[in-house]
């Protein structure tokens, strides 16, 4: 039999010295249950609380989630704690670019930092990161007046801890963790039971002593909900030969009953160049839900099943 995971176990994020669960907790969603400008629901807020209590030790958000719904929430959280994170948890950023007018300089870094310290109510991220420099070059990002000089100033002052990456193409990705600037890197939903093209650069990065944060592990929802019509992979409708890989998978989780939802998420629990493995969260019971999937027991002779199935069809590495 497989030994599950421990999720109050700890690692090392990388170089950083900050220690993190090997599950960890993403607000993607959190707070788009009210309408944009209005306060975060007592719901949320609960949500929030629930999470930042929890067994888990990271709590990853964004300046753009929900445009600035996601920290706002965060921040009713930390305030009906009395505004002190409980010990050991790392709360960790990103910062954006202008949503309005695609502006990703220094000085929107700035600006970002600020709007994120103030929704959240704290002056201080120990980890924050550069997050989908989509809208400029990367020459742009890297130079004088760009968004990558801002973070290495916030970074000197104290301000924030320790820098990531978080984008989606992995030679993007590379790119930035060549620089030798960031000490984490988050990917996202191209380490999973359907795509496994981050699997070299995970174990490069790792071996660079770099954090790695895995997202997405569901694939945006295809393996916690199955094959059924409508389903989503990586935010695209997935293809047919998608889904018919995933009725195969779903056959061999039937087979030895486990769930698909534990298989997904232990699939990158088992990889030890993963420092944690982000779960999206919006609703309190969610919290304990991973904690059950992170725990269950799988048999060693299941993964041996679901490498019988072959190479996932799956490759949105540069997407």
């Amino acid at each position: 039999m497989g030994s599950p995971v421990a999720v109050s176990g700890l690692r090392l994020l990388g170089r950083t010295g900050l220690e993190v669960s090997p599950v960890s907790l993403g607000a993607s969603t959190l707070g788009q249950d009210r309408p944009l400008g209005e306060p975060p629901s007592e719901h949320a807020a609960e949500t929030a609380r629930t999470m930042l209590t929890g067994p888990f030790r990271l709590v990853d958000s964004s300046n753009s989630y929900g445009q600035g719904r996601s920290e706002a929430a965060l921040g009713a959280g930390l305030a009906a704690l009395g505004g002190h994170l409980p010990d050991g948890v790392v709360l960790a950023t990103k910062a954006d670019c202008d949503l309005t007018t695609g502006r990703f300089d220094h000085d929107r870094v700035l600006r970002s930092f600020e709007e994120s310290t103030r929704r959240v109510g704290v002056d201080h991220f120990p980890l924050y990161h550069l997050h989908d420099p989509y809208t400029v070059s990367f020459a742009d990002t890297m130079g004088p007046q760009g968004a990558v000089a801002a973070l290495v100033r916030l970074r000197d002052e104290g301000a924030v801890g320790h820098l990531g990456i978080a984008a989606g193409p992995l030679s993007l990705v590379d790119a930035y963790v060549r620089t030798g600037v960031f000490d984490v890197v988050l990917t996202h939903n191209r380490y999973t039971l359907l795509n496994r093209s981050a699997a070299e650069l995970i174990s490069a990065w790792s071996e660079r002593g770099l954090g790695v944060l895995n997202g997405a592990a569901f694939g945006g929802g295809l393996l916690a909900r199955g094959s059924r019509p409508g389903a989503t992979y990586a935010y695209e409708p997935a293809p047919a030969e998608v889904l018919a890989f995933v009725e195969r998978l779903d056959a061999v989780c039937r087979e030895w009953d486990v769930p698909m939802p534990a298989a997904a998420l232990q699939f990158s629990l088992r990889n030890p160049a993963i420092s944690t493995t982000l779960v999206g969260t919006a609703v309190p019971a969610r919290v304990e839900q991973t904690r059950v999937l992170a725990e269950r027991v799988i048999p060693d002779g299941f993964w041996d099943a679901v490498d019988e199935l072959g190479t996932p069809p799956v490759d949105f590495g540069e997407d």
